[in-house]
């Protein structure tokens, strides 16, 4: 029969090696995300440049809900030219950016990209229809550290739980 310490012991033990197990499958899931961003964000780079002509800019604002506070957006449409045939896109980035409840900050996106003027679309060079104004952040690769700590600790509590107990 096993004592009362012993049986304290392993469920401790269990219960340190459930928790490790949660730490390394959630640090894991999170680092994998922010890897998959960081790659959907380093895939425009390797597009090519582009000359293009803005269309028109305009500052789009809507109420997700009745009682909540206008949320504003930038819409951008531009022309731009590949071999000869023109295109036309809306994208600003790869995965456009959530709208912001500041007017302002709409404002300042807006006026880097007045009608008439000509910038710089990044074209993807296998479906010429799909470009985007801007690159996305790679910030994700720069904060995948946390996530990791999480799976670091993780490792720590199962290599302590699955230690022989002491006799």
């Amino acid at each position: 029969m096993s004592s009362p310490e012993s049986s304290s012991s392993n469920s401790g033990r269990w219960w340190l090696g459930v928790m490790g197990l949660f730490l390394i499958a959630a640090g894991s899931f999170f680092s994998w995300r922010m890897w998959l961003s960081y790659e959907k964000a380093c895939i425009t780079r390797g597009w090519r440049e582009v000359p293009c002509r803005i269309v028109s800019s305009r500052i789009v604002s809507e109420r997700p809900t009745p009682n909540s506070s206008p949320a504003h957006r930038v819409e951008v449409r531009y022309e731009y030219e590949i071999e000869g045939v023109k295109h036309d896109s809306a994208r600003m980035r790869q995965v456009e950016a959530a709208p912001t409840q500041h007017l302002e900050v709409a404002r300042e996106k807006q006026i880097k990209y007045p009608p008439g003027s000509v910038r710089v679309c990044f074209v993807n060079p296998v479906n010429p229809d799909e470009a985007v104004l801007e690159h996305a952040t790679r910030a994700a690769l720069y904060s995948i550290w946390f996530p990791l700590l999480f799976v670091a600790g993780g490792v720590g509590m199962l290599r302590g739980a699955l230690r022989r107990a002491p006799r």
